[in-house]
C-alpha cells in the first residue's frame, strides 16, 4: 500500500477537514452537555460562561469546511452561526442581554432565510408557510399577556423572522423531495433545524414570559444546539482525498 510523504516520514495520516468533522461534532456534544450541566447547577455555574460560547464556536468549526459547492449559502450560514454566537454571549446575562441577544438572533435568522433562499425562492411553498405562520401566531397569542409592552414589537419581529426561517427551510425540503433532488437529505437537515429552533425559542419564551419550566435549561439548550448542528449539516461536507 502506498503511503503519503508525511506518513512515510513517520508523521501519520494528515487530518483532513472531512476527517475532522466527527471529532468536532463529538467535542461540540461534550461541550454542550457540560454547558447544560453548568446551567442546571450540577457543574459550577461559572463554567457556563466558557462552555456555552465554546459549544456554538465548535458548531461553527464543524460548518466551516462544508458547503464548498454552494459558497453563497455557506457564507450566509456561517454569518448566521456567528451572529448566534453573539446572541449566546449576550444571553449569558438574561436581563441586561435579552434585547441585544434578541437582535443578534433576529439577524441570524435573516441570514439563515437568505441561505435557504439560495436553492429555492422565498415562500415557494405557501402551505408550509401557512402552517408555520399558524403555529407562530398560536404561540404568540398565548404568550402575549406576559410580554412587557416595551418588548412586544421586538418579540413580534423576532417571531416573524423565526417562523419565516423555519418555513423556508421546510419549503426547501419539500421542494427537494418533490423534485427528487440529490440535496433532499441536506434540505431535510435544514428543515429539522428550523423546526427545532422554533421549539427551543418557544420553550425559552414560555419560561420567560409565562411560567417557569422544570429543567428549562436542559430542554432549551439541547434543542437549540441540535437545531444549530442540523443547520450546519445542511451544507454538503467536503469529500476526503
Amino acid at each position: 500500500m502506498m503511503r503519503t510523504t508525511n506518513e512515510a516520514a513517520g508523521e501519520g495520516p494528515r487530518m483532513t477537514p472531512a476527517r475532522a468533522l466527527p471529532t468536532l461534532a463529538g467535542l461540540a456534544l461534550a461541550s454542550g452537555i457540560g454547558a447544560i450541566l453548568a446551567a442546571l447547577g450540577t457543574l459550577p455555574p461559572s463554567w457556563l460562561f466558557v462552555l456555552k460560547p465554546l459549544t456554538t464556536a465548535l458548531v461553527i468549526a464543524y460548518a466551516w469546511p462544508r458547503g464548498a459547492d454552494a459558497p453563497k449559502q455557506r457564507r450566509l450560514v456561517l454569518v448566521g452561526l456567528v451572529l448566534s454566537l453573539a446572541g449566546d454571549v449576550a444571553l449569558l446575562w438574561p436581563k441586561e442581554g435579552f434585547l441585544p441577544g434578541l437582535v443578534a438572533f433576529l439577524l441570524a435568522h435573516l441570514a439563515y432565510i437568505a441561505a435557504f433562499c439560495v436553492p429555492l425562492r422565498l415562500a415557494a411553498r405557501p402551505v408550509v408557510f401557512a402552517v408555520y405562520g399558524g403555529v407562530a401566531a398560536l404561540i404568540l397569542t398565548q404568550l402575549w399577556p406576559g410580554i412587557p409592552t416595551a418588548l412586544r414589537a421586538p418579540v413580534v419581529a423576532y417571531v416573524v423572522c423565526l417562523a419565516t426561517m423555519a418555513a423556508q427551510a421546510g419549503a426547501w425540503w419539500r421542494s427537494s423531495v418533490a423534485r427528487g433532488s440529490a440535496d433532499a437529505a441536506f434540505a431535510r437537515s435544514a428543515a429539522l433545524g428550523g423546526a427545532l429552533f422554533m421549539v427551543s425559542d418557544s420553550l425559552l419564551a414560555i419560561n420567560k414570559f409565562a411560567s417557569a419550566l422544570p429543567l428549562a435549561s436542559l430542554w432549551i439548550l439541547a434543542t437549540y444546539w441540535v437545531a444549530q448542528g442540523c443547520i450546519a449539516a445542511a451544507l454538503r461536507p467536503a469529500t476526503s482525498p
